[in-house]
C-alpha cells in the first residue's frame, strides 16, 4: 500500500500544470473611477436646442437680408436695359406707334380662392389708365370678350387678337401687375427688347423668361400676318385646356408653339429679352421656395427680381393679390 502511495505521489506532473503554477500572477485590476457624464450630458443638451432654435432664425434673417438686398439689385448695378438706342429713320422723323395696352379681370371666376383676382383691377386699374393716358397709349379693359369655356387666363388671346388690327403693337398685361416706374415709355422698352428703333422692322412677339421659361403674363405682339396667325394656332392648343387648377395651360400652349418654331422662324419673329427685370419683373420674398430658387438659380433670381426704379412688377404665383397691390401702390405714393 505504502509503495502504491509513493508511486502515484511520484508522477511526473504535466507541463502546462508547472507553467500555470510557476507564472506570475497578474495583480487584481484597480476599479475604475466612476466618471460622471451628468454636466456633460445637460452641457450638449443646451447645445443642441440652441441650434435648434437658432439655425431657423439665422436663415430667416439671411432670407429676409436677400430679399432686401435685391430690392435694391438697380442701385448695385444691375441693369434691366441696354444703352439708350438712337432714333433713325421714320423714328427720327417723329413717326411714332400706335399702341394698345389691354388687360382684364375676370373676377367672378374662383372668387374664393386665395389667388383670385377679385378686387385687382379695382385697386391697379388707376395706375395702369394714369400712366396710359400721360403717354398716349389707349387702355382697354378686355374683360367682355372673356370665354367662359374655358379658364380666364385663355382670353387673353381673343382679347389681344382682337385690337391688333387697329394698332402697330398691342401690349398684354395680366391684370396683376402694377407699373412702378411710369417715365419709362412702351417704345423705350421695345427699342431695348429688339435692339434698334425701327419698330416696323421687328419681331413681332415681345416676351420674357423666368424660371419656368417664356411668361404668358406680360408681352407685346407687333400687328402681322404671322402674328394674327399665331394667335390663331395658340387659341386652338385645346390639348392645353386645364380646369381646376392654377395653371390653366395657356403658359404651357405658349411654350410648346415657341419651341415648336423652326430656328429660322423663331429668330425672324420672336425676341426672348436677356433680362427679364425689363418689364417683368416679379417680388422677391423670403419664402423657402425663392430660396430654393435663389440657391440653384441665381441668376435667374438676379435678372427677374423686382427692384426699386423696374417698370413694371407682376404678382405672379401670389396670393391675395389685391393686398399686394394696395401695399405696391401705398409705397409709389409714399
Amino acid at each position: 500500500m505504502q509503495r502504491m502511495n509513493l508511486q502515484k505521489a511520484s508522477k511526473p506532473r504535466s507541463l502546462s500544470s508547472l507553467q500555470l503554477e510557476f507564472s506570475p500572477r497578474k495583480p487584481p485590476m484597480a476599479p475604475r473611477p466612476r466618471v460622471r457624464w451628468t454636466k456633460t450630458r445637460h452641457a450638449n443638451r443646451r447645445l443642441w436646442l440652441l441650434l435648434c432654435v437658432a439655425s431657423p432664425l439665422l436663415a430667416l434673417a439671411t432670407l429676409h437680408a436677400a430679399a432686401a438686398a435685391l430690392r435694391r439689385a438697380n442701385a448695385f448695378g444691375r441693369r434691366c436695359a441696354p444703352d439708350a438706342v438712337e432714333y433713325s429713320g421714320e423714328a427720327a422723323a417723329g413717326f411714332r406707334p400706335r399702341i394698345a395696352m389691354v388687360t382684364f379681370s375676370a373676377e367672378e371666376i374662383g372668387g374664393g380662392s386665395r389667388r383670385s383676382f377679385r378686387g385687382v383691377m379695382e385697386a391697379v386699374g388707376e395706375n395702369k389708365r394714369a400712366y396710359a393716358g400721360r403717354m398716349g397709349y389707349d387702355f382697354i379693359d378686355a374683360g367682355g370678350l372673356v370665354d367662359p369655356s374655358r379658364p380666364p387666363s385663355w382670353s387673353k388671346i381673343p382679347a389681344v387678337r382682337s385690337q391688333l388690327p387697329n394698332y402697330d403693337w398691342v401690349f398684354w398685361n395680366d391684370a396683376d401687375t402694377v407699373i412702378t416706374n411710369p417715365d419709362i415709355s412702351l417704345e423705350n422698352i421695345l427699342n431695348a427688347a429688339i435692339g434698334h428703333s425701327d419698330l416696323r422692322a421687328s419681331p413681332d412677339l415681345v416676351v420674357t423668361e423666368d424660371f419656368n421659361g417664356v411668361n404668358a403674363g406680360v408681352f407685346f405682339f407687333r400687328r402681322s400676318e404671322w402674328s394674327e396667325k399665331f394667335l390663331d394656332t395658340w387659341w386652338n392648343q385645346t390639348s392645353f385646356v386645364l380646369f381646376g387648377s392654377t395653371i390653366s395651360g395657356d403658359n404651357t400652349a405658349l411654350k410648346h408653339l415657341i419651341n415648336g418654331l423652326p430656328s429660322e422662324e423663331l429668330q425672324d419673329h420672336v425676341r426672348t429679352v436677356p433680362m427679364q427685370c425689363l418689364f417683368n419683373s416679379y417680388p422677391w420674398l423670403p419664402i423657402w421656395k425663392n430660396a430654393y430658387r435663389l440657391i440653384f438659380s441665381p441668376l435667374k433670381t438676379w435678372e427677374g427680381a423686382y427692384s426699386d426704379g423696374d417698370f413694371m412688377v407682376h404678382l405672379a404665383g401670389l396670393d391675395e393679390k389685391k393686398k399686394w397691390a394696395a401695399r405696391i401702390l401705398g409705397e409709389l405714393r409714399a
